[in-house]
Parts: C-alpha cells; sequence; structure tokens
C-alpha cells in the first residue's frame, strides 16, 4: 500500500506542471507575459494542435507547432492586460493597452485591443481579435 502511494506521488511529482490543467486565466496571463517577452515559442506551446486564429476576415488553422510560432512572431504588439472576464466556463475575454514589442513595430501603441480565448484543458483552441471593452486606463 505503501509502495503504491510512493509510486503515485513520484509519478505526479515527475510529471510535473503539465498534469495539472491551468485556469483559463492563467493560461490567458501566461500567453500575454510571453508575448511581451516576445518569447514566441513559449506562446506557440499554449495553442492546442489546430488552434483556430480569427482577426476579422483573416482565419487561420495552426496546424503545427511551427505555424503557431510564426503566427505570434507576427503579432506587433505587446499588450498589458487591464481586464479579464470570463464569458463561459472555457472562454475568457482579455482586454489590453498594446505597447511597443521588442523587435517589432507596434502599429497602435496606447489602444485597447481585446480577444476571447477559447481554453481546453490548459491550451488555446481557439483566439478571436473582438472590440475591446471600455475601460478606464490611468
Amino acid at each position: 500500500m505503501i509502495a503504491v502511494a510512493v509510486a503515485t506521488l513520484a509519478f505526479a511529482v515527475a510529471a510535473g506542471p503539465a498534469a495539472t490543467p491551468r485556469t483559463p486565466f492563467q493560461v490567458v496571463r501566461a500567453w500575454s507575459k510571453a508575448l511581451n517577452a516576445t518569447d514566441d515559442r513559449a506562446a506557440a506551446a499554449l495553442f492546442a494542435p489546430r488552434a483556430l486564429v480569427i482577426q476579422g476576415s483573416f482565419v487561420v488553422r495552426l496546424n503545427t507547432a511551427k505555424s503557431a510560432v510564426l503566427w505570434n512572431s507576427e503579432l506587433p504588439c505587446a499588450g498589458q492586460i487591464v481586464r479579464l472576464r470570463f464569458l463561459e466556463d472555457n472562454l475568457v475575454k482579455a482586454t489590453f493597452v498594446l505597447g511597443e514589442r521588442k523587435g517589432h513595430v507596434c502599429d497602435g501603441p496606447g489602444q485597447l485591443a481585446a480577444a476571447l480565448f477559447t481554453i481546453v484543458r490548459g491550451k488555446i483552441t481557439r483566439w478571436q481579435q473582438v472590440a475591446p471593452d471600455r475601460v478606464h486606463v490611468a
């Protein structure tokens, strides 16, 4: 009995953080942090295989890890989260103030932007740019 408990604990420790799904808010914050640090690989790692990205009429499915890295690398702005809202169990709306991103030219510094994130088992399965919430930014 003790051997089984020790083996189970050892497996849980070896599995590390990936064994525990992140909350949707944690996933969105981690994505924003990685993007702001220009860590496109870390940002891409938060996307599920075949995640859907929608920006206006541009729709793309990120079929591979490489395509997720490429898509994240092409985002021109960093963004400070100023509001996070749950819309449903796995749907989060994040509103950002745009800022400069190392190695990029931001086309709207100081402006608000927003995205809907669908999170399933700790991964982004859908990212959709939407109109931002009205928020007061000091």
